[in-house]
């Protein structure tokens, strides 16, 4: 009976705010356009559609206010006005009862909160709609005490979870089945997209690992601070981590009047973001603000400070690859090769016409060249060319669209820090370096070396095995596969002759390129 209740309060805000009109202008049944008539009546739709919906979603609870942050990320389904109001939306969750976040602690771990730490902040610093924060003191096997952070699971969430997901999955079968417009937003895609998100989120000890990874990751690039975990005391519900101290990167008042270099914090935000990108393939997917801190002590001055992995984005070579070279053809103006990548990834049908998908690549990028390079969005282009690919039948990728959503929120932080930010310029030396490793000789190098184990081992086995063929076989047919044997080997004699001057007159040409370029001759 609750479920039907809350359903039927989920309906009267949809029309209550009239959502009706903003996704569902095209019922397909006369008598349900009726029955939102008369449900909404008396309702107010002077305000933008954009804000309707993210109000309507702040009334339906913590759950839908997620679901309308991932929503944001969809830029390549949602209309912009309506993408740009979603980004709006905040975990605006008063804390729970710190009594429960001590017993889920002593739940956990199975000792009293006196005696896992030295102290306990009974108040949490911080409240969200999946877990919140306490400060707290934790004596080390040595004697020495560590300021920590402990992030505890909101209580009864999968709970909640599951029956507002059951929910989200019904309403989203209705809409596809009611709605031409609703099916063009694919909405069964995304609450299984919005599902797989959740449950990650709350399984903290994934959120730890993903962040032990991170810190490995940027260990040696001196630019970024990244929380170590305390792994004994790493729970689903409970984690304990390094506390980290610092003055949230949009508080740039406060920066400026601390001395840190605006202009080079932004361009170091590039630098780790695309150094995730494309060394790495593993990046932090949610740097909004509230995630991201600018360290003022001393040992670290300047640095950023990473918080909150619950979202990761990764990417295979295969993902860095299109990436990588639709950007570099994109800023040569080639739109036939941007077309072309298209299909050669797969995502766009393979009969789709090369000049068509060229049109309309060209259409979306040309105009960005009537600006100067500074003010060239890569998020915007990306979101754009999604935008294209799915006017010709293509699946975006969900770690695309992470991407997309994380390259927007770092264009907006980088310039919001630096006006000037030249966001090509910075992103350039990684896709040049990336792509030199790709098709160069270093590439060559690694992929050998990778293969030399499975060789070495085969190597040993090969004559006993020459032995065991020949000793089955009548003598005639010996010479015969002696005959072929030695045709074979002639022929891959030859082969590898080719192969080595191909490889040796390819480095040669790569380095006389590289020589050019360093000279400035082209």
């Amino acid at each position: 009976m609750r479920r039907y209740f809350r359903a039927a309060f989920i309906l009267w805000i949809v029309f209550r705010y009239g959502l009706d009109e903003l996704f569902l202008r095209s019922f397909e049944h006369p008598g349900l356009r009726t029955v939102a008539r008369v449900m909404s009546i008396g309702r107010d739709l002077r305000a933008p559609r954009g804000q309707r919906l993210r109000e309507a979603l702040e009334r339906l609870g913590p759950i839908f206010v997620k679901f309308g942050q991932l929503l944001s990320t969809r830029r390549d389904l949602l209309p912009h006005d309506v993408a740009d109001e979603l980004t709006l939306l905040q975990d605006r969750v008063p804390p729970f009862d710190p009594a429960i976040a001590l017993a889920t602690i002593e739940r956990a771990f199975g000792r009293s909160v006196d005696v896992l730490f030295a102290s306990f902040d009974r108040e949490p610093v911080a409240s969200a709609s999946i877990a919140q924060v306490h400060f707290a003191t934790l004596r080390l096997k040595g004697g020495e005490v560590r300021d920590v952070a402990v992030k505890v699971l909101r209580p009864g969430m999968l709970r909640i979870i599951e029956q507002d997901l059951d929910l989200m999955r019904m309403m989203a079968r209705w809409l596809e089945r009611l709605s031409s417009e609703g099916r063009r937003l694919k909405p069964r895609e995304v609450v299984a997209e919005f599902d797989k998100y959740l449950h990650d989120e709350l399984d903290l000890v994934r959120e730890a690992a993903n962040a032990a990874q991170l810190r490995r990751n940027m260990a040696g690039l001196g630019l970024v601070l990244i929380p170590e975990m305390h792994w004994d005391l790493c729970h689903t519900e409970v984690i304990v981590m390094e506390r980290m101290s610092g003055v949230p990167i949009n508080h740039t008042q406060r920066l400026v009047e601390a001395g840190v270099d605006l202009k080079q914090l932004a361009r170091d935000g590039v630098t780790i973001f695309f150094t995730q990108v494309f060394r790495d393939g593993f990046f932090h997917a949610d740097m909004h603000p509230g995630n991201i801190l600018v360290s003022l002590a001393p040992d670290h001055f300047g640095r950023y400070i990473s918080l909150d992995f619950g979202i990761v984005g990764t990417l295979t070579e295969f993902d860095k690859e299109y990436l990588a070279q639709n950007f570099t053809a994109f800023f040569r103006r080639d739109y036939k090769r941007v077309a072309e990548l298209h299909i050669e990834s797969g995502w766009v049908p393979a009969d789709t016409r090369v000049d068509e998908l060229e049109a309309a690549v060209r259409a979306v990028c040309e105009p960005y060249f009537d600006r100067p390079l500074s003010e060239i969005s890569l998020g915007m282009v990306l979101m754009r060319l999604f935008q294209t690919s799915r006017r010709f039948h293509v699946e975006i990728q969900p770690q695309l669209v992470l991407l997309q959503k994380t390259l927007l929120n770092i264009e907006g932080l980088g310039r919001q820090l630096d006006p000037d930010l030249d966001l090509w310029s910075t992103a350039r030396p990684f896709l040049e370096r990336w792509m030199l490793e790709q098709i160069g000789p270093q590439k060559l190098w690694a992929e050998l070396k990778d293969q030399a184990p499975r060789y070495a081992k085969m190597l040993p086995e090969l004559p006993r095995l020459l032995h065991d063929f020949l000793a089955h076989r009548t003598h005639g047919g010996v010479e015969r596969d002696m005959k072929a044997m030695l045709q074979e080997i002639r022929r891959t004699n030859r082969l590898l002759q080719g192969l080595t001057y191909g490889a040796v007159g390819f480095a040669l040409g790569l380095l006389s390129m590289q020589l050019i370029v360093r000279a400035g001759w082209l």
